[in-house]
This record gives C-alpha cells, structure tokens and sequence, in this order.
C-alpha cells in the first residue's frame, strides 16, 4: 500500500523540494498523510494525548450502554466525537487469531503485532520500543488510569516489557526503574507488596479470600516513596494529593469482583474511573510540552467475561463518565488528541428486542435481561454467544488535531503510527 501511495505521489506532485520531502515522509509513515507530523492538521498541532479504552467493548457494548443509558434517540459521549473507523485486532499467535489484552495493546504501543499474553516484546520476547517512555523521552509527564491492577496487560503494554503478562510485580519494577510514569491510577496493591506483608488493603478480603500481596521485587510502595511519588489508598487521600508524581492503588486486585450475576458480583471501586481521570488530568497537564495519559475501563471486559449484562452496564456508565471529563479537558485543551476504542470484543455480544427467541440451538448463547431502554417503556435483551474474546472490528472514534486520520478501516497497529506523531515529537 506504502509503494502504490508513493507512485500516487510522483504522479500528482511536481518534483521540487517539498514533493520530495512529502514522498520521503509518506514511504517513512505509510497509511498517514505526508504532511501528518509538521502541518496543523485537524485545526492545529498536537501536543497531548488521551488515549481511552473500554476492555472489551466492540459497537454491540457500545450500543447496548447507548439504549440503556441515553434512550432510543440519545447518543453516548464517546460516540459524539467527530471522527469514528473501525480497528481490526487479531494478534500474530501461532495458536488463535483471537487477541488478548497483551497482544492489543503490544500492537497500539508499539506498532507491531506479537502473541497473546506478550507484553510489548515481539515474537520471539525481544523487547520493542514503547510510545509511554518515548513521550517522557520527549519531554511530555505520563500517566494511566484503569479499575483493573495498574500493571494489568492493558496499562503494562505502554510502560513495560515482559514475554508474559502476568508478571505484574516484574511490571510495577520497571514502572519505578525504567519508564517512571507521573501518575499511576487503579487496583493491583497486591503486586507491589512482598507476601505476608498486606497494605492499606487487607490480605484475604471477606469478598475474595484469595487476594493477598503477592510480590516478589520487595516493598515497592516503599521504593516508589523514596522515588518521589505520593501514595495514596483512599478518595480522601487522592482528592487531598497534591501536584506531583503520585501512585494510587484503591484495591489488592481489580476495583470490582468479577462473577456471574447474583455470585457474589460487585462494581463498587473504592474511587471512581471519572474522578481517577480528572486528577491524573489535573497533574499531568502542568507540564507545558504536553502529555500521554491512558485510561482504562476494565469491567466490560471481566463482566463480559461472566456474561453478566448488568455489570456491563455499570462499567459502561462509568466508562461514560470518564469520557466526558475527557471531552471537557479537550474542549479547553484543543491541543489535545482524545482518541476512544476497546481492544477486543469480549463475549460475542448482540442487541435483540425481547420479543426474539434464541434459535442458535447452542448452550453457549444465554439471552441476558431484559434491561430498560431509557426514556422508553421498551427494553431489550443483551444476548451472549461466548464467554471469551471474539475476533470482530472494534469501532474508534476521536477528535482534536490527527483525528481524521483514524477515519476508515485499520489494524490496531495503526494506533502506533497516529500516537507516535504526538508522542515521539520533542516540539
């Protein structure tokens, strides 16, 4: 495609300096306009950067959050951005063409697809470059925001690199060492304390007693201090923390218990994903040569998971949430690239009316709800093909400068080529 776009060039341009200079750029970021990197593209140039995922969220989450949350005419915040496409997302595993976590954000913070459970290594575990430590190279503060553990493959894949995702105390190490983000948001206390030594989260939760500090790099909320950061366990502590580099851990695990409706199920994080993004915010955009902060909702993947429509929701609602202290930072901030997708789409998920009957013929389908459709006397069902990952296109939508570029139908490794022309610029 990158040679064709070139000969393309030849033709249209006339060969002076700058045709020559835009055939270079195009064969050096092929898929992206030549000009995407230097020019005031999308109505100025980018200096910082949001990237949102909904873990697990393809266009049918999305929809059933849109009916249950706005109504029949209504539309999520996430989906009023200007600029919306389509991601492909399947891994380079000898063994599935489904991806996992790891192996989707591999592809977004790197460029380069590898095998599931990968964290930012190729496939053979060589270590790739990764945007979040190219952008503190750069100059710009970093952050991630998530309800599941901090050093979950999602958050992991832009600040670590490890042959296997779960080596999360290996992670929450080279957070400190290596890429040293400036904020660092969500649950997974648990990875940073050696065993037999519990935090401000008890070991053995009467919710799940298998949760307890589990660490094997020593005390690391104590090695993160003597680093400089803030810690902070509470929505008191977060809402008093100042400006700063600042770690927040508000659970031993994920924010939430993840199981099948009505066993033992709970979304209740102890600080909520909206609020959890306007303080990294808050930090974050103190430094004048911009910022990369990623944000997470994790609960429609695990809640997905266990079929479990209703939690869906609540994770949606609270995905929401966060979209739109993300829309109000960029409507001050037109610098600012937001940019919303999911990694994958987790649990085959459809929208039927209630009236449908399953005629699948399959155990595995299980109709779900019905759940009320807002401003409406009608509901609708939420109708489960599977309890894992499926394959199909997950939508994005974005605004701010490079937006338009994400128009169209791309693989997820497209993510790598927009962010990195924001991320990677010292300007």
């Amino acid at each position: 495609m990158g040679s064709s776009r070139t000969r393309l060039l030849r033709l249209l341009v006339p060969t002076t300096t700058v045709a020559t200079a835009a055939v270079v750029s195009a064969v050096l970021s092929p898929g992206l306009p030549a000009n995407a990197a230097t020019s005031h593209h999308d109505g100025g140039r980018a200096r910082s950067v949001i990237f949102i995922n909904g873990d697990g969220m393809s266009a049918a989450h999305r929809e059933a959050g849109r009916l249950y949350l706005t109504g029949l005419g209504g539309q999520l915040a996430m989906d009023k951005l200007p600029v919306s496409g389509q991601l492909s997302t399947s891994p380079h595993d000898p063994k599935t063409a489904v991806t996992d976590s790891a192996a989707a954000a591999t592809a977004w913070a790197t460029g380069t697809k590898t095998y599931n459970g990968a964290i930012s290594v190729d496939v053979n575990g060589k270590p790739l470059p990764i945007l979040g430590r190219q952008a503190k190279e750069a100059g710009k503060s970093t952050g991630l925001v998530t309800t599941s553990q901090v050093t979950d493959a999602s958050p992991a894949a832009w600040f670590s690199q490890t042959a296997d995702r779960d080596s999360q105390d290996e992670i929450a190490r080279q957070y400190l060492a290596v890429s040293k983000p400036d904020v660092i948001l969500g649950g997974g206390e648990d990875w940073w304390l050696p065993a037999g030594t519990p935090g401000a989260w008890p070991d053995k939760p009467a919710e799940d007693p298998s949760e307890a500090s589990k660490g094997t790099k020593g005390n690391l909320i104590d090695k993160a201090k003597r680093a400089g950061y803030q810690y902070v366990s509470s929505a008191k502590e977060l809402a008093q923390a100042k400006r700063g580099k600042l770690l927040g851990l508000f659970s031993n695990e994920e924010m939430f218990q993840q199981r099948p409706e009505g066993q033992g199920d709970v979304y209740a994080p102890a600080v909520d994903l909206a609020t959890m993004t306007k303080k990294a915010l808050d930090t974050l955009s103190t430094n004048k040569k911009g910022f990369f902060l990623f944000v997470e909702e994790e609960g429609i993947d695990e809640f997905a998971h266990e079929n479990n429509g209703s939690r869906v929701l609540q994770a949606m609602a609270s995905l929401e949430k966060a979209v739109k202290v993300a829309r109000a930072y960029v409507a001050a901030h037109p610098d600012t690239l937001l940019v919303i997708t999911g990694d994958h789409d987790c649990g085959g998920l459809t929208v039927e009316d209630t009236s449908d009957t399953d005629e699948s013929g399959s155990d595995l389908s299980t109709e779900d709800g019905p759940f009320p459709i807002h401003g409406s006397n009608l509901k609708f069902v939420m109708d489960w093909t599977t309890t894992g990952h499926t394959g199909v296109d997950v939508p994005v939508t974005a605004e701010g400068p490079l937006s338009t570029l994400f128009t169209g139908k791309h693989p997820n490794t497209y993510v790598h080529k927009v962010l990195s022309q924001v991320l990677t610029s010292r300007h």
